[in-house]
């Protein structure tokens, strides 16, 4: 009786690493629906088999997606993204972005999620939001000039990143693009030696909302329920 707990502890995990694995899976297979399933020419479905990889997502799941997504073979994707708009706790500015099947399902169930969630309720954010490609990568020289590259892939700004666990003596760095150039720069940056590991669109708040310890809790503890839904994808919010 008394390590019942334990085993609830490992099914939640379990769980938790379940529902990342089918969303890395649905990344891969709207990359592949956008790009192609050619990770040399296609940057997005790249960084998402790479951080698929990261996560120990078996290589005949990451083919099947990449099949599917691209409609080779009988099975066909048909997901479509949805994006809702909303307020977490403290009037801190949300943007959902779901990939659903099925949006008649969805959207109820993410106005729900508002409503019911502690003073959460939907309205208009994204405003307080610049839409933007974002391009990650590390690169082997920790040296590299990263502005330069920067200039010369087509970006339009640059954020030098700490290096990961597994990226210590390399440079990391985040460069932020028009949309229309996300795949130009993302290749450009491939082509100058960095390792890309994400390429993707994004929602970036233009600013954040200044929280105490107990709202700043309240607000992440709003975003995890939203984030644990299925049909859920990314959530972005003005808070750090």
């Amino acid at each position: 009786m008394g390590a019942q707990w334990k085993q609830a502890g490992r099914e939640a995990s379990a769980h938790k690493k379940g529902q990342m694995v089918v969303k890395l899976v649905r990344e891969i297979m709207v990359a592949a629906k956008m790009g192609g399933a050619d990770p040399d020419c296609n940057a997005r479905l790249a960084a998402a088999i790479e951080k698929a990889k990261k996560a120990c997502v078996f290589k005949d799941t990451i083919d099947r997606a990449i099949k599917k997504g691209a409609g080779i073979g009988e099975e066909k994707v048909n997901f479509e993204t949805v994006v809702y708009e909303g307020f977490a706790p403290h009037k801190v500015p949300v943007v959902v972005e779901c990939l659903t099947d099925n949006r008649n399902r969805t959207a109820p169930e993410i106005r729900t999620l508002f409503k019911t969630g502690s003073l959460g309720q939907p309205g208009s954010v994204a405003f307080f939001f610049n839409h933007m490609g974002v391009v990650e990568g590390t690169h082997k020289d920790s040296n590299r000039d990263a502005e330069g590259d920067a200039i010369e892939a087509g970006a339009q700004e640059v954020e030098i990143l700490a290096s990961e666990e597994d990226a210590v003596g390399q440079k990391g760095a985040r460069f932020l693009t028009d949309i229309k150039d996300l795949d130009h720069v993302s290749k450009a940056l491939k082509a100058a030696g960095w390792n890309v590991t994400a390429s993707e669109i994004r929602y970036l708040a233009k600013e954040f909302r200044e929280l105490d310890a107990t709202a700043h809790k309240e607000v992440i503890d709003f975003l995890n329920t939203l984030d644990d839904h299925d049909d859920v994808h990314h959530v972005y919010a003005a808070v750090k």
